[in-house]
């Protein structure tokens, strides 16, 4: 009987949802590439072509985003398809280092993907199908974020690396604290907190991949899962990008401005000008800082690693402590940039973790702080840069004061222990006590 009751439920549906879903990504992915032709830049669609028939962007995005389609698919089904995606590779390979070319894999696995989502769908396996969906929608995601980073630079030719330079005086310039000890550390440090840095998206795919483990026993999908926080984090950061233009230290006041830098300052002197201004710059690096969306995706993989075993849980803190140390030493990110990186992402995570309890005050409470508290960080930097600066020991603690409340109301909310005065305040429900036999 449950053989039967799990074989009803993984064709039970409609695929309508998946059609509506599928015209909305290609629409946008369409509205993208038509942006990038008149701009000049490739767009998405020459990146997804050749991450079938050319040479991968990356070579772990796409095997990381097969690994996840295959929690939702049976065993026979996950090996032909992963001996099908290791053979295309192979043969690619071999083409390659044939024609003088440089190695890479990953046709195979995009290949096979998008012949799983087919294959499911034309079985109306809807447990295989969104598995497979949600696989493609990680590769996917990161072509359309290549060409916004791309848009950036094209909105919004002048940045405010000043201000966020300024503001970030209260917090002790992090950036150049820790730029300056990974230069004493050497190069076997930078190379595996790049490696971190680099290959967040394929943690997320491994939490995810736990997270979604049951789907292979014939359980049904989780109610909330890491894939849904990276996914909602990637379309809304992206937005403060071109509200906050920040290129990074590195390239604003240290050797990778290529020219339009304010000077060599990063990361051995720390600059200090009173009256910020926007400054022009290339038209190359993107907008990205403002927030930290490594820091906010960073975070996430932390959050949803609590729950887990302790290798789990040392995986998601090691690459929260690694990212936010790249983020700051490779002078990519100032402080400021992760302040916001944590708000958003905890906001965001607010309005997704545990659907079951509603919206219930506690949540709706929260996410209001959240976002309040979010606006008048952007708002501060801009505004209040100049202050700030010169009166770092009212503001930097001020700033710190304002994230950990987010923090701290976060953990009450969902994270405290049921039936403590913490978790009382959060609005989680105190355990339900056995009645004692009579």
């Amino acid at each position: 009987m449950n053989g039967v009751l799990r074989a009803d439920e993984r064709t039970s549906g409609s695929l309508r949802p998946f059609g509506i879903g599928v015209a909305v990504v290609a629409s946008a992915l369409a509205v993208l590439q038509l942006v990038a032709s008149c701009s000049g830049f490739p767009g998405p669609m020459p990146s997804i072509w050749n991450d079938f028939f050319g040479t991968p962007k990356s070579m772990a995005v796409p095997w990381g985003g097969l690994a996840l389609a295959m929690v939702g698919v049976g065993t026979s089904v996950r090996i032909w398809a992963l001996s099908a995606a290791v053979a295309i590779d192979l043969i690619g390979v071999a083409i390659r280092l044939d024609a003088g070319l440089p190695f890479a894999v990953g046709n195979g696995a995009v290949i096979v993907l998008a012949s799983l989502a087919v294959y499911t769908a034309s079985r109306r396996d809807i447990r295989g199908l969104k598995a497979a969906c949600f696989g493609g929608l990680l590769i996917l995601a990161t072509k359309a974020g290549d060409a916004w980073l791309q848009i950036t630079t094209i909105v919004r030719p002048y940045v405010l690396d000043e201000y966020a330079q300024l503001a970030d005086h209260a917090l002790g310039n992090p950036s150049w604290i820790v730029g300056s000890a990974l230069a004493q550390l050497g190069p076997g440090v930078y190379a595996v907190l790049h490696w971190v840095y680099i290959q967040l998206p394929v943690a997320a795919i491994a939490i995810a991949i736990y997270q979604l483990r049951g789907l292979t026993r014939g359980e049904a999908w989780p109610s909330h899962y890491l894939v849904r926080t990276f996914l909602l984090i990637g379309l809304v950061g992206p937005i403060f990008y071109v509200l906050f233009p920040v290129v990074g230290p590195v390239f604003a006041f240290g050797p990778d401005g290529d020219g339009f830098q304010l000077g060599n300052y990063w990361p051995s002197l720390v600059p200090f000008d009173a009256t910020p201004s926007a400054i022009g710059f290339d038209g190359e690096t993107p907008r990205n800082c403002m927030p930290s969306l490594h820091t906010a995706w960073a975070l996430a993989l932390f959050v949803h690693s609590r729950r887990g075993p302790w290798w789990l849980r040392a995986g998601g803190t090691t690459w929260l402590v690694c990212t936010l140390a790249a983020t700051l030493g490779f002078g990519y990110h100032y402080g400021v940039d992760l302040v916001a990186g944590v708000v958003l992402c905890l906001t965001l995570e607010s309005t997704l973790r545990d659907p079951e309890r509603g919206w219930d005050r506690a949540r709706i409470r929260l996410v209001a702080f959240g976002s309040t508290i979010m606006v008048a960080l952007l708002l501060s930097y801009r505004y209040l840069a100049v202050q700030f600066g010169t009166f770092p020991e009212l503001f930097g603690p001020l700033t710190l004061v304002l994230m950990g409340a987010v923090v701290g109301m976060f953990y009450a909310t969902f994270f405290a222990t049921p039936g403590t005065a913490l978790a009382t305040w959060g609005g989680q429900a105190s355990p339900v006590r056995p009645t004692p036999s009579r």
